[in-house]
């Protein structure tokens, strides 16, 4: 049986900023956050202008407060992609 899906859509725009290890930062709104295979997962839309989703572990570190884990295992990472597909599908 597939656990059970959701997805917090975020009522207003947050925006963060993510800064990677090249010096780039890039502003993006938190576009929600969903659970697949018992962890969070947090889809994020870069401020570019690209048609780009990030897709971070997430992870709730207090009231109000969340960090972004990188999905380092290749495997995982497609299965994730594939859950966001399915819930961005079936919202449609």
């Amino acid at each position: 049986m597939a656990d059970k899906k959701k997805n917090d859509l975020v009522d207003e725009s947050e925006i963060i900023t993510l800064e990677f290890e090249d010096g780039v930062s890039v502003e993006c709104e938190i576009m929600g956050v969903f659970e697949f295979e018992g962890n969070d997962y947090i889809a994020l839309i870069p401020d570019d202008d690209s048609d780009d989703v990030y897709i971070y572990g997430y992870r709730e570190v207090g009231e109000d407060e969340f960090e972004i884990v990188d999905i380092e295992d290749d495997e995982l990472f497609e299965k994730v992609v594939a859950e966001f597909d399915a819930i961005m599908e079936s919202e449609e």
